[in-house]
């Protein structure tokens, strides 16, 4: 079995080598010097058997049509993976596949991760080792399996999605028992971490997609204008947007190249192949349509896409360029050298630009320049206005711009106005300047602080009032301030509506005393004087002059609050009458009138009004 006699049939190479479209030299696809191999049996064939020829930006891997577990590949090199067995098989067959700009789409049912770089090594010889495969990734386990519980092959069950999931990781548990319960049991664990690689699968799109669901992409053709009889000096402007595509696999993301491969009638047009911009070569004599094909290819050349580019030729009126504004305001501080950047006055921070357009082509804006045509002390450097000399002096100048469009010839003034302010320039001395003005920062931090203070202040005065005049507030808000007498009027008066006393009738030269009226609410009546009833003042003042009766207010107050009053006729003798003008309280029980020494027999009485219930508010 070990001679040379029992050779091995020639192992056989196959290689798809994929050509990128458009190239004609070797060195643009995968290649290998020798593709048919003689070994011997029972030898381990540890060197490679051939150098892989890869380009740059290209892989190579196996294809499906490989003998299965035959052979690895190792950078750009093929080695064999088994001890080749004639007995067993007589011919091992190896599929190259290069592709450019990633790796092919990986089929379902394929072997991923091969047996023989997953198989635990056991050193008891007859053991038979039981593989499990574990999901640490939610889900995982739809994508992949092992080919049987004994053959640790890792397996592809459905198609993968970079975008949906670019990594997934499994746990490889291996034991050499069958099941957890069997003893004894020996088991290892391996992790397994799978990172999805993305496949060239779409073409370059051209940008701004019109619909896209992710996957694809119906891409934008283009629109633009050129005068006739004139070249542009910049770039056409197109709608919907300049000419831009990307990669359709963002996870590949290869570098687009333009070229326009079709319409370009006498070379009119330029595109930049890195760009994409779109500029005229030569001028078109008369009117017509261009109908540009433009091509983006990818960098690595796998993949390319064509759009459609429509150029019109117009003729031109030449109308002249017109400005949006008929006077421009700016800014400069006094004293500012040569060179200064002229502000906008509405804008202090930016500068002040001055822009014509023309009225026909947008592209032809590009083609207008600017200048001061009657003031020495101002320039104009494309749209923006600059110092010339040092401005000393401080006021309004007012130069005239004027715009001229190199294609068409036409020109429009207009005229700023630039105010010379009396803030000096900022120094330039290599320090810093001194900023004298605060920033809205600082003064809303000053403000904090202000407001912390005045609080502070508020809570310390409300302790003191607190403190110092808390019982009077407290005595105020619980009970109304009593009325305080003004001048010389009876404060113990009450309204005619709140007085529950009633008048005395007058007296009569019936010995009998007059009955006095009941009241709203009768009560029984008083002890009368051996005099009578007296008159009241009411009854006295009817019969007589206003002065026949006289008010004296005694020193003696009510505790419910008022004085007694005490009424003296013209013809005062021996007995007084003594009348309460106020309505006694219910609120204070038990309490008593304390007499007065001169206020009568009547005021000596050791029982008050309230003494008995529904006593009379009036006695004598």
């Amino acid at each position: 079995m070990g001679s040379w006699a029992l050779l091995w049939p020639p192992l056989l190479f196959t290689g798809l080598l994929v050509r990128p479209p458009g190239t004609m030299a070797q060195a643009q696809y995968c290649s290998v010097n020798k593709d048919i191999f003689e070994v011997e049996e029972n030898t381990n064939v540890t060197e490679p058997l051939v150098d892989i020829h890869v380009p740059e930006g290209q892989e190579v891997t196996l294809g499906a049509l490989s003998t299965p577990f035959a052979f690895r590949i190792q950078g750009n090199q093929l080695f064999l993976n088994v001890t080749p067995d004639y007995e067993e098989k007589s011919l091992l067959e190896a599929q190259l596949l290069c592709q450019s700009g990633g790796t092919l789409d990986t089929k379902v049912n394929s072997t991923v991760i091969p047996e023989t770089q997953l198989q635990a090594e056991d050193r008891d010889k007859d053991d038979i080792l039981f593989y499990t495969l574990q999901e640490m990734t939610a889900g995982a386990s739809d994508y992949f399996s092992l080919v049987s519980v004994n053959r640790p092959a890792l397996r592809l069950d459905r198609p993968l999605d970079f975008y949906e999931r670019p990594n997934m990781t499994f746990w490889l548990l291996v034991r050499d028992t069958p099941g957890e319960n069997v003893e004894p049991s020996h088991t290892a664990t391996a992790t397994l971490v799978l990172n999805v690689v993305p496949a060239d699968l779409r073409p370059p799109w051209f940008l701004p997609c019109t619909f896209s669901d992710g996957y694809v992409c119906i891409q934008a053709q283009y629109h633009g204008a050129v005068p006739t009889g004139h070249i542009l000096p910049s770039p056409l402007v197109l709608r919907p947007g300049p000419i831009y595509a990307e990669d359709g696999d963002r996870g590949i993301n290869q570098p687009i190249i333009y070229s326009i491969f079709r319409g370009n009638v006498n070379g009119t047009f330029i595109i930049h192949p890195d760009s994409g911009n779109l500029t005229v070569a030569r001028s078109v004599p008369s009117p017509m349509t261009f109908l540009l094909l433009v091509k983006g290819q990818q960098a690595d050349l796998a993949r390319y896409s064509v759009t459609q580019v429509t150029v019109e030729a117009v003729a031109a009126a030449g109308s002249p360029p017109r400005f949006p504004q008929r006077l421009y305001r700016g800014t400069v501080a006094r004293g500012a050298g040569a060179g200064v950047v002229v502000k906008d006055a509405a804008a202090p921070s930016q500068p002040l630009r001055i822009q014509a357009q023309d009225p026909e082509f947008s592209d032809l804006n590009s083609a207008i320049t600017y200048r001061i045509t009657n003031h020495s002390h101002f320039r104009m450097e494309g749209e923006v206005v600059l110092t010339t000399t040092t401005l000393a002096q401080a006021g309004a100048f007012y130069a005239e711009v004027e715009a001229h469009n190199t294609v068409t010839s036409g020109t429009a003034t207009t005229v700023i106005e630039i105010q010379v302010s009396e803030q000096e320039p900022p120094s330039t001395g290599g320090g810093p300047s001194e900023d004298k003005r605060f920033s809205v920062v600082d003064m809303a931090a000053l403000g904090g602080v202000l407001g912390a203070l005045l609080l502070l202040a508020l809570l310390g005065l409300a302790v003191l009032v607190h403190k110092h005049y808390g019982p009077r507030l407290k005595c105020c808000c619980g009970k109304a301030p009593e009325p305080q007498p003004q001048g010389f009027d009876n404060q113990a008066f009450l309204p005619d509506h709140k007085a529950n006393w009633a008048p005395v009738p007058s007296p009569t030269h019936d010995p009998k005393p007059a009955e006095a009226p009941m009241p709203a609410e009768p009560a029984p009546p008083g002890p009368a004087s051996p005099g009578g009833a007296p008159e009241p003042p009411a009854a006295a003042r009817a019969g007589g002059s206003p002065t026949a009766v006289r008010s004296i207010l005694t020193k003696e107050r009510r505790p419910e609050g008022g004085y007694k009053a005490v009424w003296f006729g013209e013809d005062i003798g021996t007995e007084a009458d003594v009348v309460v003008l106020n309505a006694p309280t219910l609120d204070v029980d038990g309490a008593s009138d304390s007499g007065s020494g001169d206020e009568g027999e009547g005021a000596g009485r050791g029982g008050g009004p309230y003494d008995a219930p529904g006593g009379d508010d009036s006695y004598i």
